[in-house]
């Protein structure tokens, strides 16, 4: 404790001016983040909508006898007629960042001799096979979602055909015609994919982020984001949804009082470099602790501990020039004349240890007086104001504000919790405190 007194005479001169600080809106650089989901059950679907029942239909002409009998070679061709189709739904699911899709198909064919001479020969078979599909999922710089699926198929037991004793594989027949249909389907998936539009859905959550949010209503405390450029932050996938996840980076500004002019949003900007994950929001929140408070404060520790010999009739306090000014009023003797008595203190104002008070430190007496030492020590030792409480309401009421719905399927998600104390003002209002809180902010569609 620092306790300083000033030796020059009492006089109006003594009283120092009233100065408050400036305090302008409290301005950080955040990176936040934008997420777009889709359903995987609904790509499934469109995809599926792309895919025809039938993928193949077969039509040969096969050797089908070829065998010696009573010492005679005979050859026979048949007539293989068949078809693979469909059998069940399209699947998609995501695992590990990769996006896996499979669906059944079925076969069945028949083959008969191709003149009467053989038509009696016959044979018939059916067999069942799973398409698998793996993809992982990327965003190109024009910003289309690319899927690039690579597929297999395998049987459950190849299509077969017995004629006379004879097993034909009929592999080489289908396989082609499904494989010419995958390819169709391969460009059917990657044009569903693009119309997700995640451009058009960036652009929507881009516009958005310009959007001032009220983060709290009782102060009005206002957050002002202006997006500066976007990155992408990754396609993932887990078993029901895609995600495609950006990070827009800018200015994150708090302004107390009325709500700010809307800022209007920039063109999108052309897509940055991939980032490994969205970044942190940093956001100053202003606690205000007005000097009735604390006027309140220090009249109820002088009450409390009276000090023979001297009486304060009042108190005012107000910033001058980075200090607080605290004016005694005290009684005079019965035999002065009835003038004014007012002396005066200068003190710092500094957040406390637990970083949820703040307390007065470095007193000095400006007008001269004897009596004022254990007055000030006093002040110095007691005078401390909890902001915690107020500190912890803003938090919530911010928090409250930062997940609501927003317009056409966006919502806004966010969460902030840690917090240290960025610096402290004395504007003309009161005390205000401001806390750097650290977080999250996404802006979300679909999910």
């Amino acid at each position: 404790m620092a306790v300083v007194l000033w030796s020059t005479a009492a006089a109006a001169s003594d009283k120092p001016p009233l100065a408050p600080d400036a305090v302008a809106p409290f301005t950080t650089e955040s990176r936040i983040s934008a997420a777009v989901e889709f359903g995987l059950p609904a790509l499934a679907s469109k995809i599926e909508q792309s895919i025809p029942r039938r993928l193949a239909t077969i039509d040969e002409r096969v050797a089908c006898v070829n065998r010696r009998v009573i010492g005679f070679r005979v050859q026979a061709n048949c007539d293989v007629d068949g078809y693979v189709e469909r059998s069940g739904r399209v699947s998609i699911y995501g695992r590990d960042g990769r996006v896996y899709g499979s669906v059944p198909i079925y076969g069945a064919l028949e083959a008969q001799g191709a003149n009467r001479f053989t038509s009696r020969i016959r044979g018939e078979t059916e067999a069942s096979a799973t398409v698998e599909a793996e993809a992982r999922p990327r965003l190109t710089k024009d910003w289309a979602l690319a899927l690039n699926f690579s597929d297999r198929f395998s049987w459950s037991e190849p299509p077969v055909m017995r004629v006379l004793g004879r097993e034909i594989s009929l592999t080489k027949y289908a396989e082609p015609r499904i494989r010419s249909q995958l390819a169709k389907i391969r460009s059917r998936a990657n044009a569903a994919a693009r119309s997700l539009d995640l451009k058009g859905k960036a652009a929507a959550a881009w516009r958005h982020a310009f959007d001032p949010i009220a983060l709290s209503d009782t102060p009005p405390v206002w957050l002002q984001l202006t997006p500066q450029a976007v990155s992408f932050a990754g396609v993932s996938a887990d078993s029901k949804v895609l995600r495609g996840s950006l990070e827009l980076r800018g200015s994150a500004m708090t302004t107390v009082g009325q709500q700010p002019p809307a800022v209007e949003a920039a063109p999108l900007p052309p897509l940055g470099n991939e980032v490994s994950a969205p970044g942190e929001l940093d956001v100053i929140l202003p606690v205000r602790i007005g000097y009735d408070v604390l006027k309140q404060k220090l009249s109820d520790i002088l009450a409390a501990t009276p000090i023979a010999g001297l009486a304060v009739r009042d108190l005012d306090i107000y910033p001058s020039s980075g200090k607080l000014i605290i004016g005694l009023r005290l009684d005079k003797p019965s035999d002065e004349p009835a003038t004014e008595n007012w002396v005066y203190v200068s003190a710092g104002v500094v957040v406390a240890a637990d970083g949820q008070s703040v307390a007065l430190s470095d007193l000095a007496v400006i007008t001269p007086n004897d009596q004022l030492a254990l007055l000030i020590t006093n002040l110095q030792d007691k005078a401390r104001i909890d902001f915690g409480p107020a500190y912890q309401n803003l938090l919530k009421a911010a928090n409250d504000k930062l997940n609501r719905p927003l317009q056409n399927g966006f919502r806004l998600e966010g969460h902030l919790a840690s917090a240290k104390l960025e610096k402290l003002y004395l504007p003309a209002d009161g005390v205000v405190v401001a806390m750097r809180a650290t977080g999250r902010l996404r802006i979300l569609y679909g999910m």
